[in-house]
């Protein structure tokens, strides 16, 4: 066991959330220890392959009233923008039963609409600042996100989803068929509507923006090892070390930020979250002329067409199913049919290259992040669960858990996001 002073913090996970946890800690004193099996920043890492987005409008969350009706669909339809793998059924049961409730109501959703913008209201801001300070502001653009509608009828039929980023304080530009066409002339005509969400940013380059985060953190004196961890050495309740496949490391706090693998690790701290894989997928493919500008979400497609330094990222589509179970590229090709339709110039090229990915979102059931302290001990801490918000909300997760560790105040309740908000009976924050 490494011998280390008493505020050594070890980050498990070294994707978004934990690469701005560790630099929050570095540069707060910490003497910090970031262990991860990838490179920071690496295609194992969900932060890696996302959408790029980084929105306040993202409040929004999956489950909403009346979709237990559409259930049967996504067991059936192999093509929807949500599946569920037949066999993963039983298993994924007892979470979907959760997911369901989360949404069944308008009063429930709106609560978590205003849980989430609380960590989504100034990501783009957090985003430019950080990227400036790492010396690539660059990969930041805040030009706006644009959500692409046949026409108004098609925006009314969300109605829900936009009272929710209303209500959170989202501000937006309609666009006619006319600025429609001015801002994205390569969007095919059946596109006639248009929402510009003005606050709104994206990354054209997660993956290096992730690994400079990380390169930061090392820089200022944290350490990376690269190995897996297995389970937490306690001396009562406090926290004396970490072990991992590569031997014990000496701690007295750990943060347990390693995505969709957190679940085990939080059972081992004394907590039983129910952690799902919504397994996402990209294609990136090259259009030099005729795609988007910005980016662009089509309603009829729900993805993110994203301009990115390696090409037009298409990324979207939600699959259940177990961790392990292997990737079914055909979700890809789903994307890239979806963004022949969305543009002309794409439709008109016979051979394409496409780059495939498939990665592991943490859902919770209710869509909100665990942050918190664990049941069993005071100095193992949670910053896992994002969901679809783990790249945007990084920033401002890294410096909750930060202040949680330092003994600074809370810039507002993050009760919402408790551990202990999954059990039944009396709520325990």
């Amino acid at each position: 066991m490494s011998k280390v002073g008493e505020k050594h913090t070890v980050v498990i996970g070294g994707g978004i959330v934990g690469a701005c946890t560790a630099l929050e800690l570095i540069r707060a004193g910490q003497k910090v220890t970031i262990v991860d099996l990838g490179e920071p920043g690496g295609r194992q890492a969900a932060s890696y392959g996302h959408g790029c987005w980084i929105s306040p409008a993202s409040v929004v969350p999956m489950s909403l009233p009346g979709l237990w009706k559409q259930v049967p669909s996504y067991l059936m339809n192999p093509k929807g923008p949500l599946v569920i793998r037949w066999r993963h059924f039983p298993t994924l049961l007892p979470w979907l039963v959760r997911f369901l409730l989360a949404g069944a109501s308008v009063r429930k959703v709106e609560s978590t609409a205003q849980a989430l913008s609380w960590l989504l209201r100034d990501s783009p801001e957090r985003h430019q600042v950080l990227s400036e300070k790492l010396g690539m502001p660059d990969l930041i653009r805040r030009d706006g996100l644009l959500y692409a509608y046949p026409d108004r009828r098609a925006f009314e039929r969300e109605a829900l989803a936009w009272h929710l980023r209303r209500i959170t304080g989202l501000r937006w530009r309609e666009l006619d068929r006319t600025a429609l066409a001015l801002r994205e002339p390569g969007l095919d005509e059946h596109y006639s509507f248009g929402i510009l969400a003005e606050d709104g940013a994206h990354c054209i380059d997660p993956g290096a923006y992730v690994a400079r985060i990380a390169k930061a953190a090392l820089a200022d004196g944290a350490q990376l090892v690269r190995a897996r961890v297995s389970e937490f050495v306690f001396e009562d309740d406090r926290l004396s070390g970490v072990r991992t496949d590569q031997g014990t490391i000496a701690c007295s706090r750990a943060v347990v930020a390693a995505g969709a693998w957190s679940k085990a690790l939080a059972r081992c701290a004394g907590d039983r979250i129910p952690l799902e894989s919504e397994r996402g997928y990209h294609g990136v493919v090259s259009l030099e002329r005729g795609g988007p500008r910005h980016p662009v979400m089509p309603s009829d497609g729900k993805m993110a067409n994203t301009p990115t330094t390696q090409g037009l990222r298409l990324s979207g589509q939600v699959e259940l199913a177990s961790i392990d179970a292997p990737p079914n590229w055909r979700r890809v090709d789903i994307l890239l049919e979806h963004a022949r339709k969305t543009y002309p110039a794409l439709a008109k090229l016979k051979d394409i290259e496409i780059d495939r990915w498939m990665g592991h979102r943490p859902s919770t059931p209710d869509g909100l992040p665990v942050i918190g302290r664990s049941s069993r001990s005071p100095d193992v801490f949670y910053a896992f669960g994002h969901g679809h918000v783990g790249f945007a909300s990084g920033p401002i997760t890294g410096s909750i858990v930060a202040q949680q560790i330092t003994g600074n105040d809370q810039p507002f309740n993050i009760r919402p996001y408790s551990p202990r908000r999954f059990r039944l009976g009396r709520y325990e924050p």
